[in-house]
């Protein structure tokens, strides 16, 4: 086995576009379930209307890519809303059925014929990053060293990147640390205690669900900007990955989903690159195809470790995560 190779590739995920895209919105759902206490299934809905909302501005409108970002940002706060008004109410096994349903007819909406003219259905849309490609500060050339040898263009996909996280992070880090965060903790405990003190929880977990979706769609228009909107990257598997990443870093922390999104992404890429190396040199008993379908059986069984036996996450303190239990 070509370890060298194994680990050159892992090792491109440590800050990869992907990787900083899940980390947004898992940082999202962060808001979403870590301090709201709102269990949604559908943030890979938030995801496609960023992109999408990204792309279909710069393509079928021709307008500049970063009124195009912006665009993608209102359609995830129209469609948290469009969401939260039917479903906040809810309880909480409710809302995540309802939010899974959502999350699967936003994806079929962007594959359906109908809007064939503005989603190319289930092609999607390619070559809408020209505007934000040309914005980019770095001349021509290759950067970095080792497995990180990146063009001009690798390199501004992930500065853009780690600067939108960055404003993420700081933004809710604001808000957790404001009144409104401490309220919206205190719904996440008990929403009749807050009810009780005189406190619109419908409004508060509205304005969590905007909050969240919005970043979820920054998370998003990151992840196509190296290439293209494919409807079928927005599948339930892209939501339980984000809870895996949510729940590896700390649901209820900052920094959490950062460092979740790292860490499954580094040990994703090594155990997809080893196991179809190990099926190749003999040492597992079946073909490389069936070894790359064993890692997503060891990140199912990782999610389900992850919530029995360590719920707050590597940054998370348990008496922070009460009512997961």
């Amino acid at each position: 086995m070509d370890f060298g190779s194994i680990f050159s590739n892992t090792a491109v995920y440590l800050i990869s576009p992907v990787t900083i895209a899940y980390a947004l919105a898992a940082t999202g759902l962060a808001v979403h379930f870590g301090y709201a206490g709102l269990l949604n299934f559908g943030m890979a809905a938030f995801m496609a209307i960023g992109g999408y909302g990204y792309a279909i501005s710069v393509l079928t409108f021709g307008l500049p890519w970063w009124i195009g970002m912006l665009i993608g940002l209102l359609g995830g706060a129209f469609f948290a809303v469009l969401l939260g008004i039917p479903t906040l109410r809810l309880r909480a096994d409710y809302l995540a059925i309802a939010t899974i349903a959502a999350g699967e007819i936003v994806r079929l909406l962007f594959t359906t014929q109908i809007f064939d003219e503005y989603t190319n259905s289930a092609d999607g849309l390619a070559q809408f990053n020209g505007g934000f490609r040309d914005a980019n500060p770095f001349p021509p050339g290759t950067y970095g060293f080792g497995p990180w040898v990146l063009s001009a263009n690798d390199l501004w996909n992930r500065v853009f990147g780690v600067i939108v996280l960055a404003i993420a992070i700081l933004l809710v880090w604001s808000l957790m640390r404001s009144p409104w965060g401490r309220v919206l903790k205190g719904i996440r405990e008990d929403e009749d205690a807050v009810r009780s003190l005189g406190k619109n929880v419908f409004a508060y977990k509205m304005q969590a669900l905007v909050v969240g979706g919005i970043i979820g769609a920054a998370g998003g228009i990151v992840f196509v900007l190296p290439s293209a909107v494919v409807p079928g990257s927005y599948t339930t598997s892209l939501t339980f990955f984000l809870w895996t990443v949510l729940l590896l870093g700390g649901a209820a922390t900052v920094f959490g989903p950062t460092l979740g999104a790292i860490l499954f992404w580094v040990v994703f890429a090594f155990m997809a690159n080893l196991l179809p190396s190990m099926a190749k040199a003999g040492i597992l008993p079946m073909s490389d195809s069936q070894a790359s379908t064993l890692v997503f059986i060891f990140v199912g069984i990782a999610l389900m470790l992850l919530v029995i036996f360590r719920p707050q996450g590597i940054l998370g303190d348990k008496r922070e995560m009460t009512f997961v239990n």
